[in-house]
């Protein structure tokens, strides 16, 4: 039997249109919120919450963006943020690529993280995966000169794509040379996907990569 859905939100909804997103622009949506609206810190595709919730309380200062294309998981982390009262985290129902295009401005993001995006495994489906050389481009260019790009899979053949295309990204610079990428960060906090895939023996990469000055 399924659950109903609550859709209330107990608080003040953090969610933000993709339009209101670039017409205001982030630096006016968190004016008041925060101390230090810009850079942001940007998560892409934030599932479950957990993450993204981690960081923005462990600075409540700073500004944090989650990107989720799904209804059910903004809705939920929007109710989430409300009932702890977490006021600097704007929530964005969207497509990743479409936010970066639209809504993000150059030099504004001071670090993406993309936990486990969808490895679209089989060969067919690979144009739609989300690390491509053209996304990368542009996610470069909404960071800021020493900004941070910080990608996870599990999936050994996306591991392979992720280094390619990062290293086809001229303006980004891979942190961890010359390793490609490493299968442990210290104090890296983990996902709750990723505590189950380690229980599960799963192998792990990590990508860390910087904008040029």
């Amino acid at each position: 039997m399924s659950r109903r859905l609550k859709t209330d939100i107990p608080g003040i909804d953090w969610r933000v249109s993709l339009d209101e997103a670039g017409e205001r622009g982030f630096a006016k949506i968190f004016a008041g919120r925060v101390a230090h609206p810009l850079p942001l810190v940007v998560e892409i595709g934030f599932g479950r919450g957990e993450f993204l919730l981690e960081l923005a309380q462990r600075e409540p200062e700073r500004a944090f963006v989650g990107i989720e294309v799904s209804y059910k998981r903004a809705l939920k982390m929007a109710r989430r943020l409300a009932r702890l009262e977490v006021a600097n985290v704007a929530i964005v129902e969207a497509r990743a690529e479409d936010v970066l295009r639209d809504a993000l401005a150059d030099a504004s993001v001071a670090c993406f993280w993309l936990n486990f995006p969808d490895p679209w495994p089989k060969k067919r489906h690979a144009r739609r995966r989300f690390v491509q050389r053209d996304a990368l481009a542009l996610l470069a260019r909404r960071l800021v000169p020493g900004g941070l790009v910080r990608i996870a899979t599990d999936d050994p053949d996306y591991a392979e794509w992720i280094d390619t295309e990062l290293a086809a990204t001229p303006a980004l610079v891979n942190c961890y040379a010359p390793d490609r990428w490493r299968a442990s960060v210290p104090d890296r906090m983990p996902t709750a996907y990723e505590l189950e895939w380690r229980a599960l023996g799963r192998s792990f990469h990590f990508f860390e990569y910087e904008r040029r000055a």
